[in-house]
């Protein structure tokens, strides 16, 4: 946070200022004004080495960040500065300012088309539309980044547009992996990345999303493109606006957030929307803390998702992956006038049984299952095997995991879920359901291991 000492008239409020503009050029961003001469900007860049009295230029208007065909598959920090070590971008490149308005309801498009990610749990329970946003929910190591990776990995390759990913607070690790994976997958050419990482001022962190967000809106409104926006981590965009609060002055709100953190996520997810050509789709994991899902940064950024996919530690303890909690992951998708009756019937079904069975293990872990009545053992052994099939092994893991990746249809899966559903399964061993994609790779398994038994 700096002070400034204005002459002149104030610059408005969101106006770049640079400091010392001959030498460091550090960009700053005006946020209060004290009194008739004095106003307070935050820093979205390193500030060592600045010292009082030193000169500061007004640009008299918003940061401004390079979009346009020269930034693909190109790596920018927040003020759209290169950080991939590649070539300068060309001095005529098209700029624009980091604060848009939302398009107006009447140019946003209404038409839902659904996205097929080839990861069973999430097709069934939790769809994806294009034009929407979904979430993922989950404390510290239950695999957020993981199925965003995998994600990027199943949709880019088939994805008939432009992908955009945005690393709030990410360590400069991760920044690296991200860029070498996109150059593995081929889809560099057609993909922009924009960090604000964690060792950087919370301003850094604070606005890295609005400055993906704007260079996603370029290729929308402008190039008619579709657009993949892809957020890591939502949570820190808060956490960066905190620590902006706590500079600026303000009195803390609710747990210690910021009194404007509703508005800050608003703005920032109101401006992801569909115009009448082209689409932004958003994924965004967010972190919840200590597990806690009443946090009142987390219930500001679910009010506004599609589809809200729940991450759950107990699931990621007993090696079922993706750990993905069917009980709480919904998807406002999951309607039948959008996926089919068939496919919100299972998904209905597939919930209901699982729920049964986390209502039966502390009696199950008390008496033993063999104390349950025939019935109950046998819905039991079919929620167990419905679990189990809704694993299945990751792509970008597989270096870690030994299994080569899966990808399964929408329509196999459900396939799958009503075979099980139905009892077709329930002498297979669930060992067979385990970590596979379709049921047939199931059935192969099971036929296998029938065969080796003496």
């Amino acid at each position: 946070m700096i002070d400034f000492v204005c002459d002149g008239a104030l610059p408005a409020i969101n106006d770049a200022v640079i400091v010392d503009p001959d030498r460091s050029a550090v960009m700053c961003e005006v946020q209060a004004h004290l009194d008739t001469r004095h106003f307070r900007a935050i820093a979205l860049q390193p500030t060592q080495g600045l010292s009082r009295l030193m000169e500061a230029r007004m640009t008299g208007a918003p940061i401004t960040v390079p979009v346009g065909d020269a930034v693909l598959g190109r790596l920018l920090n927040v003020v759209g500065n290169i950080g991939d070590g590649g070539t300068p971008l060309p001095e005529d490149t098209p700029r624009r300012s980091i604060h848009q308005a939302s398009p107006p309801l009447s140019k946003q498009r209404t038409e839902v088309r659904l996205f097929s990610t080839g990861i069973k749990v999430l097709d069934l329970l939790a769809p994806l539309a294009q034009g929407g946003k979904a979430a993922l929910f989950g404390g510290a190591g239950v695999g957020k980044t993981v199925l965003v990776t995998e994600l990027i990995h199943a949709m880019v390759k088939d994805y008939d547009g432009v992908s955009v990913f945005a690393g709030v607070g990410e360590r400069s690790r991760e920044g690296h992996e991200m860029l070498h994976d996109m150059t593995n997958y081929g889809v560099l050419d057609r993909t922009i990345l924009v960090y604000g990482q964690m060792n950087e001022p919370p301003g850094a962190r604070w606005r890295v999303p609005l400055t993906a967000m704007t260079i996603a809106e370029h290729v929308r409104d402008t190039d008619q493109r579709n657009v993949l926006l892809m957020m890591d981590n939502v949570f820190r965009f808060v956490q960066a606006g905190a620590e902006v609060s706590g500079l600026l002055g303000r009195m803390p709100s609710r747990v210690g957030y910021q009194p404007t953190l509703a508005t800050e996520v608003a703005y920032l997810q109101e401006r992801i929307t569909s115009s009448s050509r082209a689409a932004v789709t958003a994924i965004e994991a967010v972190y919840v803390p200590a597990d806690d899902f009443t946090d009142p940064a987390i219930a500001a950024i679910s009010t506004h998702m599609d589809s809200m996919v729940m991450l759950s530690r107990d699931l990621a303890a007993e090696g079922i992956y993706p750990a993905i909690d069917p009980l709480r992951t919904t998807s406002t998708l999951l309607d039948p006038m959008i996926v089919g009756e068939d496919h919100v019937q299972t998904a209905t079904e597939v919930r209901k049984l699982i729920e049964h069975y986390s209502e039966m293990r502390d009696v199950i872990a008390l008496l033993g299952v063999e104390e349950l009545s025939s019935d109950e053992q046998l819905l039991v052994g079919r929620a167990r095997k419905l679990q189990r099939f809704l694993t299945q092994p990751f792509f970008v893991a597989a270096a870690f995991t030994g299994m080569e990746g899966r990808s399964v249809s929408t329509e196999d899966t459900i396939k799958g879920c009503r075979a099980i559903l139905s009892g077709d399964c329930d002498d297979w061993d669930e060992r067979s359901l385990y970590m596979i994609g379709s049921l047939e790779e199931a059935r192969a398994h099971e036929e296998a291991s029938r065969k080796t038994v003496p």
